[in-house]
């Protein structure tokens, strides 16, 4: 099996796990802190509907993140560079 192959599998059966455990957790915390039973499916149709309102969130805020992390770096670069610049003669 190709390397790309056999990564793409690996990332979703960590994937898959993840989700697994996350799905059990909040069963688990339900049941012991709020005295509810949820299923399965219903842990999982929970967990996306989180994931939908809340993700975008964490996901512009790492992006904005990134950006300004990127901007740091190029700002850097710059000041680096005009220290190099050489002046003319004379």
């Amino acid at each position: 099996m190709a390397q790309n192959q056999t990564g793409t599998l690996l990332q979703k059966a960590l994937a898959t796990e993840l989700r697994n455990n996350i799905v059990a957790t909040l069963c688990r915390h339900l049941r012991e802190e709020h005295e509810v039973e949820l299923g399965r499916f219903e842990a999982e149709e929970l967990l996306d509907l989180v994931a939908g309102l809340v993700g975008p969130h964490y996901y512009n805020e790492g992006l904005r993140d990134a950006q300004a992390l990127l901007a740091r770096q190029v700002d850097e670069i710059n000041e680096r560079l005009y220290e190099m610049e050489r002046q003319p003669e004379g």
